[in-house]
C-alpha cells in the first residue's frame, strides 16, 4: 500500500481541543501528517473575517503539536492545488462536511486523483466560533466574576 501521507487543514484559530482531536485522529491513520494552516487572506475571503491569531503564530502552534510532522500555510484557493504541491494521499476533514455539497464535491475531486477522504467527528461543544462569541461578549460588556475579585 505504501506510505500514507495525510493532510488535515483548518484555520486552527483560537486553538482548542477540537483541533487537537482532529490532528490526533489524523495521525493515528497515517504515517506522515501534514497540517495545512489556512492563510489569513483565504479566511477573510471564505469566512468574511480575519482570524484572531495571525498565520505565523498559528503555524508555530500547530507545528509544535506532537502529532504533526509538518505544518504548512494553506495559501492556495483549493485543496486540489495543495495536493498538487504536497502529494498527500489521505485528506482528513471534520464530519460536518460529510454529506454536504462541499464535502460531496471534495470527494468527487479527490477520488479522481486517488486520494482517500476520511471524516472525523466534529467537536460540537468546543469551537472557535463559540470561543469568538465569548470573547465578543466580554468585549461588549464587563462581566463580574467573583473568582477574579472584580471584573473580566
Amino acid at each position: 500500500m505504501g506510505i500514507r501521507i495525510g493532510y488535515a487543514a483548518g484555520a486552527f484559530d483560537l486553538f482548542h481541543i477540537g483541533h487537537l482531536n482532529l490532528l490526533r485522529h489524523a495521525k493515528s491513520q497515517c504515517d506522515f501528517l501534514i497540517a495545512g494552516v489556512v492563510a489569513d487572506e483565504l479566511l477573510l475571503e471564505s469566512k468574511g473575517r480575519l482570524p484572531v491569531v495571525p498565520l505565523v503564530e498559528r503555524l508555530e502552534i500547530v507545528s509544535s503539536v506532537q502529532f504533526v510532522d509538518r505544518a504548512v500555510p494553506e495559501d492556495m484557493p483549493t485543496k486540489l492545488e495543495m495536493w498538487e504541491e504536497l502529494g498527500f494521499n489521505v485528506l482528513f476533514k471534520g464530519d460536518d462536511w460529510k454529506g454536504s455539497s462541499k464535502g460531496d464535491e471534495l470527494e468527487r475531486v479527490f477520488t479522481r486523483v486517488g486520494v482517500e477522504v476520511v471524516y472525523f467527528p466534529y467537536t460540537v461543544h468546543t469551537s472557535s466560533t463559540a470561543l469568538r462569541l465569548a470573547l465578543d461578549t466580554l468585549r461588549r460588556g464587563v462581566t463580574h466574576d467573583p473568582m477574579m475579585n472584580g471584573t473580566v
